[in-house]
């Protein structure tokens, strides 16, 4: 599994709202490139965000669906990126002295990205997930108050 944390200046509410628009997704999670429709339900647990990810020509059509939401402190996603595969990434929230940290967790859990060594996988996450929570703090941080 790969973990990545972010001190971000703004409350746990501020980034749930940033999570709860189904739309900003493209916006902090590096990868998806583009949004094609938002459940209705959305962020109701079994709700999907229809995104792609890649881009232009090679863009692959996908979903992403919310398997839990407990606003403000935790969301846990199944985010689907074929052919790579599935992922299961948990969002925690807490609040801080300056504000709230953010911690997320991804764990490959189909697909081929499973068969390969942890070892290789995690870096390439959290380098990843480090620059999604970067952007996730400039929406949340932005959006504060």
């Amino acid at each position: 599994m790969a973990t990545n944390t972010r001190d971000l200046a703004c409350t746990t509410e501020d980034v749930f709202r940033v999570l709860a628009d189904g739309w900003l997704y493209p916006a902090w999670v590096v990868g998806a490139s583009r949004m094609r429709d938002v459940d209705a339900a959305w962020p109701a647990p079994g709700a999907q965000l229809h995104h792609s990810v890649g881009v232009w020509p090679a863009l692959l059509d996908d979903t992403t669906e919310l398997l839990q939401w407990h606003p403000p402190h935790r969301a846990v996603l199944r985010a689907r990126g074929w052919p790579v595969g599935e992922a299961q990434v948990t969002l925690r929230a807490r609040s801080t002295a300056t504000g709230c940290q953010v911690r997320i967790d991804e764990e490959p859990v189909k697909g081929p990205a499973t068969l390969l060594p942890r070892f290789l996988t995690a870096p390439i996450l959290r380098w990843r997930n480090a620059e999604t929570l970067h952007r996730l703090a400039y929406l949340a941080e932005g959006r504060a108050g």
